[in-house]
């Protein structure tokens, strides 16, 4: 005998809610699967995670910060657990940002020699992220 007999509300229920419960239950659980299984295959079907941006994003900044955005990114190492190449990023954000980095290693020793501020556009992105939440934190 079933435990939810003895917990179920006599004046609220019948005998066979919970059995009836089930079943819709089950009911619904193989049309989630159902529809799951079938969109396997789809090539269109993509979970929230996977969607494609509805616009193309073009990088605005020059290339040079966008060298220097793409060497911190890859010596912090977020992308694949610190396991993707440099190349393999630099070709994702020349495809994401529509833009030819060229020759971004060039580039980067440019950047290395910088006398005064090697890291400018980091420099200026913390400063400028700073003072937007010090702003938001004067509005509330």
């Amino acid at each position: 005998m079933d435990s939810f007999y003895f917990e179920a509300d006599h004046n609220f229920s019948t005998s066979h809610d919970f059995k009836v419960a089930k079943i819709i239950a089950y009911d619904l659980i193989q049309v989630y699967l159902e529809t799951k299984l079938s969109n396997i295959g789809k090539k269109e079907y993509k979970e929230k995670s996977q969607l494609e941006p509805k616009g193309k994003m073009i990088w605005t900044g020059n290339k040079v910060a966008l060298t220097e955005l793409l060497y911190a990114l890859h010596t912090k190492g977020v992308f694949n657990n610190g396991a993707a190449e440099l190349k393999e990023i630099a070709i994702y954000f020349e495809e994401i940002f529509n833009i030819d980095l060229g020759q971004y290693r060039r580039t980067f020793l440019e950047i290395r020699e910088r006398k005064s501020d090697r890291t400018k556009f980091l420099s200026t992105l913390e400063e400028v992220l700073t003072k937007r939440m010090d702003e938001t934190d004067e509005t509330f």
